[in-house]
């Protein structure tokens, strides 16, 4: 598997790249979030969320004291996780994991999930470089993103 990376300019940009990977998805897809705070996690879920549920103006609290928010899109469920509190993979179960796989998932901090991880899922890393500029890189679905043109999308 390659990888891509994109250099993100501002909200607006992660924003967009959540789009185009929405306009994508289907069920059983799972996206693998990470990276530290402020890096745009929360921005790109926010984004995509909105645009897979085709709803501009969807409430998407953060699932940080949840765990999990569902939401009910056209095409199917999609969960939004985030499993920075949980206790181990096993804990998955109590949440409706197996449930949410029939559908599209997000995953913040995605090595709790530990033998569960989704080995099609597409691994979605951001990073912040010293002098502040954003960075994605995308690891998986080979196929699929070279069908999006991300690349031309985004100018280094």
């Amino acid at each position: 598997m390659t990888d891509t990376q994109i250099v993100l300019k501002n909200e607006q940009a992660t924003e967009q790249l959540a789009r185009m990977l929405a306009a994508s998805t289907q069920a059983g897809d799972a996206f693998l979030l990470t990276g530290p705070l402020g890096a745009g996690k929360s921005v790109f879920a926010r984004a995509f969320l909105r645009c897979f549920c085709k709803d501009d103006t969807l409430e998407v609290p953060s699932p940080t004291y949840t765990l999990v928010q569902t939401y009910q899109a056209p095409a199917c469920a999609v969960s939004h996780f985030d499993l920075w509190r949980l206790g181990g993979p096993d804990e998955l179960e109590e949440l409706g994991w197996d449930d949410a796989r029939d559908g599209v998932v997000l995953v913040e901090w995605p090595e709790r999930l530990e033998d569960l991880t989704p080995p099609e899922a597409l691994h979605i890393g951001f990073t912040v470089r010293a002098d502040g500029v954003r960075t994605v890189h995308l690891h998986g679905w080979d196929d699929r993103l070279k069908g999006a043109a991300l690349s031309a999308s985004f100018p280094a």
